[in-house]
C-alpha cells in the first residue's frame, strides 16, 4: 500500500530533506517527485517518479522523453509534462552557460568583462567578479559605492559574496573617476587584506584591478599564478 509523502515522517519527506540536507542528498526520484508535487489515487508522487524512471530507462532516457509523450501517461497530463520538460532544459541551459563562461586568466580578462560596466561611471563602484573553481565566470556583483574619488573596500561583504554565489575564486575590479588608474596605497593594503582574509576561508584571490575610462592598472601585488 502506497504512503502519500504528507504521511511520511518529517525527515523521509522529499522537501524538507533538500532544505536540510541540500538537492544532491536526494534520489532521482525524490527530486522527480518533487516537480510532480501531486500523486494520483493509490499512488504517490514518489511512486509515480519511480514509474516515469523505470519507463524510460533513468534519468537519461527521461530527459529525451517528448512531452505529449508524457502528457498521455495516466496521472501525468500537460502541467506536469510541461513541468518536467521545462526542468530538464533548464539544467542544459546551465550547462551550456558554463561551457561557454568568460574564464579569468588573466587582467586583461577581467578588464574585458569588468569595462562595459563601468562605462560612464561618476562616482567610484567596486565589482566582484565570482568564479567557479575552474576561474569561470559565475556572477558579477557590485558590492559598494562610494564619492567621487573614494570607496572602501569592505572585505566582508565581498567574501560573503563569493560564498553566497558559491563561488571558489573571485576578482574585484573599481573604477577611478578622476582619470588615473593608478592604484592609491589604500587599494594595495586592502589587496593585500582581501589576499589573506579569502586565504583563510579556502577562497582563491584571482585580482585586483583599478579601472579609468580606457586606462587600467593592477592593484595586486605580485602576478598569482592559476591553482
Amino acid at each position: 500500500m502506497s504512503v502519500p509523502i504528507a504521511n511520511l515522517p518529517f525527515g523521509q519527506r522529499p522537501r524538507e530533506r533538500l532544505l536540510a540536507l541540500g538537492p544532491r542528498a536526494l534520489s532521482d526520484s525524490e527530486l522527480l517527485a518533487l516537480l510532480l508535487r501531486q500523486g494520483r489515487r493509490g499512488e504517490s508522487a514518489l511512486d509515480m517518479a519511480a514509474e516515469l524512471l523505470a519507463a524510460h530507462g533513468g534519468i537519461a532516457g527521461l530527459a529525451a522523453a517528448r512531452p505529449e509523450e508524457l502528457a498521455r501517461r495516466n496521472g501525468i497530463g500537460a502541467a506536469k509534462a510541461a513541468a518536467i520538460i521545462a526542468a530538464f532544459q533548464l539544467g542544459t541551459r546551465v550547462r551550456h552557460s558554463i561551457d561557454t563562461a568568460a574564464r579569468l586568466e588573466s587582467a586583461a580578462d577581467v578588464v574585458g568583462v569588468a569595462g562595459p560596466l563601468f562605462a560612464g561611471a561618476r562616482v567610484e563602484r567596486l565589482l566582484v567578479l565570482v568564479c567557479d573553481a575552474q576561474n569561470r565566470l559565475r556572477q558579477k556583483v557590485f558590492v559598494a559605492e562610494g564619492a567621487v574619488d573614494q570607496v572602501a573596500v569592505p572585505v566582508r561583504e565581498i567574501l560573503n559574496t563569493v560564498l553566497r554565489h558559491d563561488g571558489r575564486a573571485f576578482a574585484i575590479v573599481h573604477n577611478h573617476p578622476s582619470g588615473d588608474p593608478s592604484p592609491s596605497l589604500d587599494d594595495r593594503r586592502a589587496t593585500t587584506l582581501l589576499i589573506e582574509a579569502a586565504r583563510t576561508v579556502g577562497l582563491r584571490f584571482l585580482d585586483h584591478v583599478v579601472l579609468a575610462g580606457e586606462e587600467w592598472a593592477r592593484a595586486t601585488p605580485v602576478l598569482r599564478a592559476v591553482e
